[in-house]
């Protein structure tokens, strides 16, 4: 064997997602020293996945699609906060310091999509994460996995709080003539003291309307998804007013809200925050949240108001809009994420 150094270090074999679960359970996440901690503190753990597309049950459509687990975006609220605990970590920090990166998945996803038992079934694109946090920027598994599923002519529906989706704004173009693609904004609330409370990650509520306008005029089907309303930071008419204003303003072709839910890992986390930092909110989150729904009555409330509001600025429902294009209806409880997870 030869004694000269290599010119290039190949590299090892990348951990399974299993590997990681394994190795942060015996060592908690200080064992994942792989991990490429970032300017924004966050820590980047490169994994292998056995496969990129998910079965799901029970829902409008069978498949969803995630190249990263966690989120630097932090929301207090994110349902996908409880999906960090597969990988022994928790809900609460480590969701939005510690994101797995899927450095396979788009090679994966073409062998997949390739296959000739492949029905080009709708597929959900962001469910457990989003695929344009702010790490999509250096790994691009986003666009190439857009890019792959027009060459398997597939149709998705992607929910994201990114504004870095106009950069692929020309591979969303090519792969809607190839197969149908709606584009979902999740824009909760543009009152700025909610949103720089509840997602102190995320873009500007008006720079993401802007990526919607930007998307529309190209001729992508975009809308914004105003998921969840939060109770007590949100919930005002006054807020959801100006929010739904500023979303037809901003030439949306559809609006879809929901009443925010909270269960597993998600509950645990929120409510620690509530009683860190608004203590004299707490009791009346424990009465509203007795189990993972808001009162049913509550929940009809303030969709009411949304309605009034939609058709008072001419804004069509998501429900109409995926109709004419198409695209699957999600059940109530998945509209928080665009679509079920």
């Amino acid at each position: 064997m030869s004694s000269f150094p290599l010119l290039f270090d190949l590299g090892a074999t990348k951990p399974t997602t299993r590997d990681i679960a394994n190795t942060v359970k015996a060592g908690g996440t200080a064992a994942l020293t792989e991990a490429d901690r970032r300017a924004d503190q966050a820590r980047y753990q490169e994994v292998t996945c056995r496969s990129a597309l998910n079965r799901v049950k029970g829902m409008p459509f069978e498949w969803t699609l995630n190249p990263y687990r966690g989120c630097t975006h932090g929301c207090h609220y994110c349902f996908a906060r409880r999906y960090h605990a597969q990988f022994e970590m928790d809900a609460g920090d480590e969701f939005a310091s510690v994101i797995l990166v899927k450095q396979n998945i788009v090679a994966v996803l073409a062998r997949e999509l390739d296959r000739p038992s492949w029905q080009r079934d709708y597929v959900a694109f962001g469910t457990a994460t989003d695929p344009y946090q702010p790490i999509e920027g250096h790994y691009k598994l986003s666009r190439a996995m857009i890019e792959t599923l027009a060459r398997g002519r597939t149709p998705f529906g992607l929910i994201t709080k990114g504004p870095m989706v106009v950069r692929d704004v020309d591979v969303l173009v090519e792969h809607a003539r190839a197969a149908r693609n709606t584009v979902y904004m999740s824009v909760p609330t543009v009152d700025e003291d909610a949103w720089r409370q509840l997602e102190p990650g995320t873009a500007h509520p008006l720079q993401r309307l802007r990526a919607v306008r930007a998307l529309v005029d190209a001729g992508v089907n975009a809308g914004v998804l105003m998921a969840p309303i939060v109770p007590g930071f949100s919930s005002a008419r006054g807020k959801i007013e100006r929010t739904i204003k500023a979303i037809a303003d901003h030439g949306a072709r559809f609006v879809g809200c929901n009443v925010m839910y909270l269960q597993d890992g998600t509950r645990d986390h929120f409510m620690h925050f509530i009683d860190r930092e608004f203590p004299g909110m707490k009791p009346r989150f424990e009465r509203l949240y007795v189990k993972k729904y808001p009162p049913e009555a509550y929940r009809k409330e303030v969709q009411s108001m949304v309605r009034v509001l939609q058709e008072r600025y001419g804004l069509r429902k998501r429900k109409e809009a995926n109709a004419e294009h198409g695209s699957p209806e999600a059940p109530p409880e998945s509209e928080q994420v665009g679509f079920a997870w």
